[in-house]
């Protein structure tokens, strides 16, 4: 394992493995009324298959980068990409809502035993700037696969048929199979036999299950709703249980000593935040396609700025971060990216202005996290230790995941809330409003936790100060 070191090879084949999920399975937040007429399902029901893969992939995300450790890093990539492949197949053969909403929960898991395992053979297999090139190649496939998504899965809805999105995905997933076959099984140490958290797991998902719905349908159920009511109560109390469980056992599913160091802890609590924000692109898409009578294609137009940025910005992000550390370009890219969702919420500008404006705040929206995304995904890796990479890029991830599903769902339930009792343009300005929070959040978490240093001692061995490994 030691004498292996990292190719192009494999990190294509990563990043392949990335997009399965970022670039074709997010593509589903910009397709919605492709989907809704072909399959004539509700639109609620879409809404609830569109947040289903992220939420799945926050709820699983850390039990399988914690397995990626144990049983190997490369074995638990391969079986996230063939649940790639499955979920899209089930995706291109739906004919309503059971299949849409059973692929896309598939795909939530594939992305979880993907993008934990995928970072784990990136610490593993590459050191010092390899590594933070090798990360940026990485984000590109993340940030930049989302990008891509709305530009890629509009014209591919509109000149091809939505289905074709899904081909693609398990063309690349096949793809990144190949790639990466040859690299060796990397493992972390540990000793004695193999044990989980289950018991933990369960907990989680519960807590996070009541949570989502909560958040989706609290709306409809009614705020004050005993079903709502109950919702609530059973995702504040698992929380708290969750957290004293966890807290005195030795196998756990989350080690919360990770959040100790103030790096790491700051760089996933503002990755759940600017995940958080993708809630924006369910409102500024919907709103475009059904307020302004733009095409899906149309729609994915005005993110060409949002793709070209971020693609162009992460390489940039990774060289600001080797000069001066992560915390600068971490601030810069926050205030950047909530600067450029806050020009969407413009909707009382005219048509072109209302253009020009989205145009240009997906530019710095993609300009931003181009800029955060590798000073924040190396703060996180190079601060976790060796024989937990993948739990605590599990966590990491898992914040993006929770973020987006969060984001989406919160965001989706203002605009369709506001929009029952005001305009669109009102609705939609709110929904945006709320993203706006979400980057002024995620930018006061790194000015407080993030220390100034960061990111600039990466080779010195500072690791986490975590529990002992358990047997």
């Amino acid at each position: 394992m030691m004498t292996y070191k990292g190719t192009n090879k494999l990190i294509t084949g990563i990043v392949f493995g990335v997009i399965t999920f970022w670039l074709f399975a997010q593509a589903m937040v910009n397709v919605v009324p492709s989907v809704q007429a072909d399959l004539g399902v509700s639109l609620e029901a879409l809404n609830i298959a569109i947040s289903l893969s992220a939420l799945f992939s926050g709820m699983f995300i850390v039990a399988a980068g914690g397995l990626a450790d144990k049983i190997g890093r490369k074995k638990i990539t391969n079986i996230g990409l063939i649940l790639s492949i499955i979920g899209s197949l089930c995706l291109v053969f739906a004919q309503g809502a059971v299949l849409l909403i059973i692929g896309r929960i598939i795909q939530g898991l594939s992305a979880a035993c993907i993008m934990p395992a995928t970072i784990a053979l990136v610490k593993a297999y590459y050191e010092g700037a390899d590594r933070q090139r090798a990360l940026s190649f990485w984000s590109i496939g993340s940030w930049g696969g989302s990008g891509v998504c709305s530009f890629a899965g509009g014209a591919i809805a509109t000149y091809m048929g939505w289905r074709w999105i899904f081909i693609f995905s398990i063309i690349f997933a096949l793809l990144g199979m190949f790639l990466i076959k040859d690299t060796p099984e990397s493992k972390g140490e540990t000793s004695g036999a193999f044990k989980f958290d289950y018991a933990g797991l369960v907990i989680f998902i519960i807590t996070m299950l009541a949570l989502n719905v909560f958040i989706a349908f609290g709306a409809d159920l009614g705020w004050t709703s005993p079903t709502t009511i109950i919702l609530a109560a059973v995702a504040i109390v698992g929380a708290i249980v969750f957290f004293k469980v966890e807290k005195n056992k030795k196998i756990v599913l989350i080690d919360f000593s990770l959040f100790k160091n103030k790096p790491y802890a700051g760089a996933t609590y503002s990755n759940f935040l600017l995940n958080a924000i993708a809630g924006t692109l369910v409102v500024a898409n919907t709103y475009v396609q059904v307020g302004r009578g733009f095409t899906a294609f149309q729609s994915g137009m005005l993110s060409l700025g949002y793709l070209v940025a971020v693609l162009a910005m992460i390489r940039v992000g990774e060289k600001i971060l080797q000069k001066v550390g992560a915390k600068k370009p971490m601030i810069w890219g926050t205030i950047i990216t909530t600067v450029g969702v806050a020009m969407m919420g413009l909707t009382f500008l005219n048509d072109l202005s209302y253009t020009i404006a989205v145009f240009i705040g997906f530019a710095l929206f993609g300009l931003g996290l181009g800029i955060y995304a590798t000073p924040s995904t190396d703060t996180s890796v190079s601060n976790a230790p060796s024989n937990k990479v993948g739990e605590a890029a599990g966590i990491y991830k898992m914040a993006s995941s929770l973020g987006g599903a969060f984001g989406v769902a919160i965001s989706a339930t203002v605009y369709s809330t506001m929009a029952a009792v005001t305009s669109i343009e009102v609705a939609a300005t709110a929904g945006v409003i709320v993203n706006v929070i979400f980057g002024v959040l995620a930018l006061l978490s790194i000015i407080i936790m993030v220390p100034q240093n960061a990111g600039k001692e990466k080779e010195r061995g500072r690791v986490l100060k975590t529990k002992p490994q358990a047997s």
